[in-house]
């Protein structure tokens, strides 16, 4: 069988010389454990992702000099093989300076006590460099994709010349000279890429860039400015990424020679000491709306999958103020608000991401290819929160108009029964009136061939195709779906689903393709798929499966969807908090959890008020927590399911400098308390096809 050739022209990556819009998703091996990586990986894949990314931190791997450790979950090769057998294809990035909140970017601390000065030319520390590649080398051989691995791609360094490193031609040498390495040493690969925010030198390598809906970073104690990220523009620069060294001026590559990519678009948020921003599900997914409406033809998220640091021989592994960088981050915690949480939660971020993953991987191959028209009337000002947002991405006749009313922490002007237009050289095509209110953001479709119809517009946005006997297209929305034919389909069906059904919607397949809409989750296991799921509610498919799923019965049908109900009985956890010590800024809690036998996990869900809290199982310190006003969760099965655990609750000053979007109540001017405490449990139903 004939390898697949991966390349990429001007305007989009190519797979087989056929336009490729991939989504990639960030996953920090050596932060997760190992012995759930490829449930992980799953779980990624359910989201619509079909490229995993991830850093392989230096000083993860050789805290000592020449000590190396690549055993456990810090075992790169053991990672690659689960990516292969989970049959997604990766990108590493190698750094040697990686940032991802690591202590010293990710350098080891005996890198920074050597004479030469680290991120230049120095001799020494190329060589140096070259033996932390040259055991990435040994660690990934025969798992590269000349070989028939899934390594397909290598990131060189991150952010040079932006943060930290050499600029202008001295610059460019360094990332050339990095990249000469690389291959030096056996890793050879089709893609190589360098991130191009903020003013970085690439290289020439391809250009990947990103963008935040926030800035924990930022120094300031205020609301910050509206995010240019929520607005339709041909600016493919974030100039707020990397702001905590200084803002980037510009780009300096052509961006008229690379496609758009992003290998950095944030999936949440990494909470600072002094700064909490929260990232809501819609916050990510109205950027990444609007992303693709300005043309972007990659969509990599950072992070995509949370965790928490190891830990560290020597010393703690994360960012500090101590170690010379801007900002304090938790000693472990390295949740990110992610589409897959710290302990595997799979969140609503992920259902969210999914509404555009979904058609992407449907329809992306076309998007590729269709260019960009910004309307003369729409507002490339963040700070314009009246005027409409708008952009087309078409072909010659047809595309989709995309719409974002949406610019967090700040409320949009509603446009009721608005009349949406898309002008072609011919034609005008012109919607049904509709409302958009504050924080709507949406597509929508014209002049689509839907099978042997063919669609002027509609007002529902399409998520998927199910290619069985008869095809069948869902759409969906929360509007009147009113669709505009001019040739209504005859062999192909449409279904029409609410967007919280959308939300909740899986497209599984074997020998025939299913939609099964469920507000627990569904992955691809060894032996076909499962529900993951918290509830004990009903789930409806289009078609019938072809058996009921276990613990479900087959109830009806309504709608054209096939109902079950479930049949296993409804346990409950029980939780029970005492407060063992006081002090005067902290309390020290014992928490016992009865979790029913055969779960798959259970999860404690804490709400507290104060500054931080700390995880203790058998007086070990195991995870962390800045109070951000939400529920700290926190997976049982990765500590064998204990029945006790501790946790330390430390106080908040009214007179505390810190950004938060939700404060506590404060009691005498401090706030150090549990508030409200309970468990519950995750079961695995298998479905069988």
């Amino acid at each position: 069988m004939s390898k697949i050739n991966y390349s990429y022209t001007p305007k989009f990556l190519t797979r087989d010389e056929k336009p490729w819009f991939p989504v990639m998703g960030e996953f920090h091996f050596s932060r997760y454990p190992r012995q759930f990586w490829k449930e992980s990986i799953y779980k990624m894949k359910a989201g619509g992702l079909d490229v995993l990314s991830t850093y392989v931190f230096w000083i993860h791997h050789e805290e000592i000099e020449n000590e190396y450790d690549f055993s456990g979950q810090r075992d790169l090769r053991a990672f690659v093989e689960e990516v292969k057998q989970c049959q997604m294809v990766m990108f590493l990035r190698i750094g040697p300076w990686c940032h991802g909140e690591v202590r010293n970017g990710g350098f080891p601390d005996w890198v920074l006590k050597k004479s030469y000065k680290n991120r230049t030319n120095d001799e020494e520390y190329l060589k140096d460099v070259e033996g932390f590649y040259k055991k990435i080398a040994e660690q990934v051989k025969g798992l590269l994709y000349e070989d028939g691995g899934p390594i397909i791609g290598i990131q060189i360094e991150n952010e040079y010349g932006h943060c930290g490193g050499l600029q202008g031609d001295e610059g460019e040498m360094h990332m050339v000279r990095l990249t000469e390495i690389a291959k030096k040493v056996g890793l050879i690969v089709p893609y190589y890429t360098a991130t191009g925010w903020g003013g970085a030198v690439t290289g020439g390598l391809l250009p990947v860039m990103g963008g935040y809906c926030e800035a924990p970073w930022d120094q300031r104690l205020t609301e910050i400015e509206p995010s240019g990220n929520y607005v339709f523009t041909k600016e493919r620069n974030d100039h707020n990424i990397g702001s905590d060294y200084g803002f980037g001026e510009g780009i300096t590559f052509d961006i008229n020679k690379f496609p758009f990519l992003t290998a950095e678009l944030g999936g949440g948020m990494q909470v600072t000491h002094h700064r909490r921003p929260i990232a809501y599900p819609k916050d990510i997914g109205a950027m990444s709306l609007a992303k693709l409406g300005c043309g972007v033809n990659l969509l990599g998220y950072y992070m995509y999958h949370g965790g928490t640091n190891p830990k560290g021989k020597l010393t703690t592994l994360q960012e500090s103020k101590d170690t010379g960088y801007p900002n304090d981050l938790p000693v472990f915690s390295y949740d990110f608000s992610a589409p897959i949480r710290e302990f595997g939660q799979m969140s609503g971020t992920l259902k969210e991401l999914k509404l555009i993953t979904m058609f992407i991987e449907e329809f992306g191959s076309t998007l590729c290819e269709m260019e960009t028209y910004l309307p003369d009337l729409n507002p490339i000002n963040q700070n314009n929160l009246t005027d409409l947002r708008s952009s087309v991405r078409r072909n010659v006749k047809s595309g989709y108009l995309f719409i974002n009313n949406y610019q967090r922490r700040y409320a949009m002007a509603e446009h009721l029964q608005e009349v949406l237009q898309v002008e072609l050289e011919n034609e005008v095509i012109s919607y049904p009136p509709v409302d958009i209110r504050n924080g709507d953001f949406f597509f929508l479709p014209f002049n689509m061939q839907i099978g042997d119809g063919f669609l002027t517009n509609s007002l529902a946005t399409p998520l998927c195709v199910l290619h069985n006997e008869e095809e069948t297209y869902i759409f969906y929305t929360d509007n009147e779906p009113a669709y505009n034919w001019s040739k209504e389909p005859e062999k192909t069906k449409v279904i029409t689903l609410k967007r919280e059904e959308a939300l909740n919607a899986w497209k599984i397949k074997k020998n025939k393709e299913y939609l099964i809409i469920t507000s627990g989750d569904i992955i691809e296991s060894k032996s076909g798929y499962e529900l993951l799921t918290r509830h004990s509610d009903s789930i409806k498919t289009f078609p019938q499966l072809p058996c009921e799923p276990e613990g479900y019965r087959f109830v009806g049908i309504n709608d054209d969807f096939y109902l079950y109900e479930c049949i296993d009985k409804k346990e409950n956890c029980t939780v029970g908090c005492s407060l063992i010590k006081q002090e005067a800024d902290m309390k020290l809690y014992e928490i016992d959890i009865t979790c029913p036998e055969e779960v798959s996990d259970c999860f404690l869900r804490i709400d507290f008020q104060g500054d931080s809290a700390k995880l203790y199982i058998d007086s070990e310190w195991e995870d962390d927590w800045f109070y951000t006003g939400q529920t700290w969760e926190i997976g049982l099965k990765r500590f064998d399911m204990p029945e006790k655990v501790m946790i330390e609750i430390k106080s908040l000053k009214e007179s505390d400098k810190r950004f938060l979007e939700i404060w506590p109540d404060f009691v005498q001017g401090s706030a150090c308390s549990i508030t409200n405490i309970k468990a519950e449990y995750e079961k695995i139903y298998h479905i069988k096809l």
